[in-house]
């Protein structure tokens, strides 16, 4: 995606004024997403993202700046305004590159490109879609189904002699349907998606998806007001690990760590969770979601134990803030786009499989509340404090699952969620999502085991 030689030219410009460091990260990304509402199309687009950034270290600070000029004179001068940021006497020799075709030796190989594939092939999967959620029950009174895909080509040369080329292509379809009465509008939703081409609809049956978004809607209108205090709360597999995400995970990210912003901080070997929990950030997965060959740095991408059996083993963690910690890259350095300077963040992170079996987590709560799926939320990352919605929710009275419940909210913080999880099924799963920080907008995965918190304050509504 680029010549080696001007490649050397802009890193030893960006470096020329004393820089420690310099990286240039290429990006070309095809972009399609279809939407359908009731069954008839809203909105189809597709287009090119191209453009180039340039990043450097200096005196334990980054310096970044991009452009989607691609020509020599517009490169180099990009490089020198980022030198001028620097001053010193560093004089880096730029030795050749080991460069690495991950397009071809990567694990994650596409086998049919998704922008081969004819639009209305795509409509039609749709609108069947949205016809299977109408169809469920006479209370669905409107659907959204939307198809998106991403073909990201990147490169990333540095000035440690890193020359690494990737694909990363990904498709996802989504699923809404609203049900409504008299006086109100409930919504159920699935997302599925992977790191795949289009043959990622071979391993999903969009109708039983629809039929499912269907009943966590109808479901959830015909629900009584969800009762308020302190309780035992199931949380079912899948999506049920944002929580770990949300108020644990990113505060286990190095740039969290480094800053002092995490409750986490200094806390490496200490017991931080219950024996039970086993926490993992793996972007090995094959075809999973939120996984890569490589990282926005180049580093080749790994299985992290964060935490083992409630003992802090690692953060997520890259080059910069690895420096500023003593520690390795993880290969957790990721970034929306070339407009964007990367930074630590999550890939697949989920709870690992427990030895409980589901229904004995069920039948050894006496009174509680069971999260089928949760929704969205707030949390504050240096405190551990979050608040969840929960989007479908259940009693749980001697020992059975019972009537269905709305307006559930999960309050607490995220260290003592950790040691209050005192059951641990076998039934791990993933779920997609995107998730958003400083870095921008990224493809994550969570996921969990069905799992019980022994107390934890449940806010209700009428």
């Amino acid at each position: 995606m680029l010549d080696k030689n001007l490649a050397n030219e802009i890193l030893t410009e960006a470096t020329s004024k004393g820089a420690d460091f310099a990286e240039i990260f290429i990006e070309n990304k095809d972009n399609c997403s279809i939407s359908l509402v009731n069954g008839k199309v809203n909105s189809a687009l597709s287009g090119l993202d191209f453009g180039i950034g340039l990043r450097v270290f200096y005196n334990g600070k980054t310096i970044y700046a991009y452009t989607n000029d691609l020509s020599r004179e517009s490169l180099l001068k990009m490089a020198k305004e980022v030198a001028k940021a620097t001053k010193g006497n560093n004089n880096i020799n730029i030795l050749d590159f080991d460069k690495k075709d991950y397009r071809k030796i990567g694990m994650h190989q596409a086998k049919i490109l998704p922008n081969t594939i004819n639009k209305s092939k795509i409509v039609d999967m749709l609108k069947e879609a949205s016809d299977t959620s109408f169809k469920y029950d006479s209370l669905i009174t409107e659907t959204i189904s939307s198809y998106i895909h991403s073909i990201q080509d990147i490169c990333i040369i540095n000035t440690k002699g890193v020359f690494a080329e990737d694909r990363r292509i990904r498709t996802r379809f989504t699923i809404n349907a609203v049900a409504s009465n008299e006086t109100e509008k409930q919504t159920g939703s699935v997302s599925p998606g992977a790191l795949m081409g289009f043959e990622f609809y071979d391993t999903i049956n969009l109708n039983d998806l629809a039929k499912e978004a269907s009943r966590s809607a109808v479901t959830m209108l015909k629900a009584t007001p969800c009762p308020s205090g302190k309780m035992p709360v199931v949380i079912d597999n899948g999506f049920g690990g944002v929580i770990f995400h949300e108020a644990c995970g990113h505060s286990l990210e190095a740039i969290k760590v480094a800053r002092g912003d995490s409750a986490f901080c200094g806390k490496m070997g200490e017991k931080i969770a219950s024996d039970k929990v086993t926490a993992i950030d793996d972007g090995t997965i094959l075809n999973k979601w939120g996984s890569i060959n490589i990282d926005d740095e180049g580093t080749e991408t790994q299985k992290t134990v964060l935490i083992e059996n409630g003992i802090l083993k690692s953060y997520l963690v890259d080059n910069f803030y690895g420096e500023k910690l003593g520690m390795k890259s993880t290969g957790s350095c990721r970034r929306e786009s070339y407009k964007y300077a990367p930074v630590p963040r999550m890939r697949n992170t989920f709870i690992a499989n427990g030895n409980d079996k589901k229904e004995d987590i069920i039948k050894n709560t006496e009174k509680g509340i069971y999260a089928k799926y949760m929704g969205g939320g707030s949390v504050n990352p240096a405190t551990g404090e979050f608040n969840f919605s929960v989007r479908e929710a259940y009693l749980i009275e001697n020992g059975k699952i019972t009537t269905p419940v709305r307006g559930a909210t999960l309050i607490g913080k995220g260290e003592e969620v950790l040691k209050d999880i005192d059951m641990v099924s076998d039934n791990l799963e993933h779920a997609e999502g995107m998730c958003g920080a400083s870095s921008g907008s990224v493809p994550t995965c969570v996921g969990q085991p069905m799992i019980r918190v022994s107390k934890i304050t449940v806010g209700g509504r009428s």
